[in-house]
């Protein structure tokens, strides 16, 4: 069944008081809180450090069955071997996120690529075989070079989403190529408008089959996790 995952990019933010966070609410119980509220959150932090088994223990603790965590790879991975060469660095990342996917709240492993990596669809083409099927990842390219149908091809024969990401600078093409879609909405700014735009995209996909991972920018303030919080409570399954 397709389901909805919507979240922000981060959680540890006291900004997010007293709009998201109760004002009394500790920094070690925003987790909590944000779980009671939202169903999913985008970890950036695993791009520069290694979660520890206690920490991915520790957050499965304290949030509900359902609750799932989408993660960036590492940046051994995409900006230091840029996919080459980069079989040990990929099964030790994947490995260290076992605790959650034994317990079912692993969502979607994303590979942010560096703006300058330009277009190489044979590197891309020998990595992807590194990734285990039944570990639904995503692709960000920075790069408009990689928009091709090529790309897009060898995504979809291993079922790989292309990200639909999306800033004040840049936009993703809109292609599907997996049974189920990565967003990353990062613009400055989401008027009502544009937030029924996205819900209406969500409830197609949705319709459609396809389950949808969404996750709007967290920056300095709560609007992120409010938005997403407005996507959930409107968007009927």
């Amino acid at each position: 069944m397709a389901q909805l995952f919507a979240g922000a990019s981060g959680f540890a933010y006291p900004a997010w008081k007293p709009a998201f966070y109760p004002q009394k609410v500790p920094q070690t119980r925003f987790l909590e809180h944000y779980a009671a509220r939202l169903n999913s959150v985008e970890i950036n932090y695993t791009f520069r450090r290694t979660p520890s088994p206690k920490t991915l223990e520790k957050w499965i603790e304290q949030t509900p069955d359902g609750f799932v965590f989408s993660v960036k790879a590492h940046q051994r991975i995409t900006h230091f071997k840029r996919l080459k060469e980069a079989e040990e660095a990929t099964a030790f990342f994947l490995d260290s996120l076992a605790p959650l996917e034994n317990a079912a709240r692993l969502g979607v492993v994303l590979f942010q690529l560096p703006p300058n990596l330009k277009l190489d669809a044979e590197r891309l083409e020998a990595f992807l075989p590194l990734l285990p099927a039944d570990i639904r990842c995503a692709f960000e390219f920075r790069h408009e070079s990689w928009n091709t149908q090529r790309v897009y091809q060898l995504l979809e024969s291993r079922n790989i989403c292309l990200c639909q990401a999306e800033s004040d600078t840049l936009v993703a093409p809109d292609v599907l190529t997996a049974d189920f879609v990565y967003f990353r909405l990062r613009k400055s700014d989401y008027p009502k408008q544009d937030r029924d735009a996205i819900q209406a995209k969500v409830q197609g996909l949705l319709r459609g089959g396809r389950s949808v991972f969404l996750y709007f920018k967290h920056e300095d303030t709560p609007e992120g996790a409010l938005y997403a919080e407005e996507l959930l409570h409107e968007t009927s399954l």
